[in-house]
Formats: C-alpha cells, structure tokens, sequence
C-alpha cells in the first residue's frame, strides 16, 4: 500500500461517542461525523487508543450516572 493511500483516514465518531477510522476520500456514512484527527491507518488509530478510553456507548454511561 502506498503512503500517499495510507495517509487518507479519518478519525470518526457517532452520537454514542463510538470512535472509528474511515477513508478521507469517501463520503461519511450515516450518523458519523468527522472528529478532527486525520492522517495514516496507524496515526488514527493511535488517536483512538488515546482518547477512547471508555468503551461503553454514551447512553449506557448517562443511565449508570457516569
């Protein structure tokens, strides 16, 4: 895979706070919207590692008062 293909993510996310990479190149699905972070596969993911640190979906947080 060539950089200039690998550099083309995006770091995305829904309204249950839910992270995900998706190509920068192709329109964003339904319910995602673009978080800020971009860069290679790699470099999103990274991100993600870094700021995802509670799995659990926004709704399951607001019910157990978090």
């Amino acid at each position: 895979m060539s950089d200039s293909h690998e550099a083309g993510y995006l770091v995305v996310r829904n309204h249950e706070e839910q992270y995900s990479i998706w190509r920068a190149d192709r329109e964003l699905p339904a319910g995602w919207s673009a978080e800020g972070t971009g860069g290679t596969r790699q470099q999103c993911l990274d991100h993600i590692d870094r700021v995802w640190t509670d799995m659990r979906p926004l709704s399951l947080r607001r019910s157990a008062g978090v």
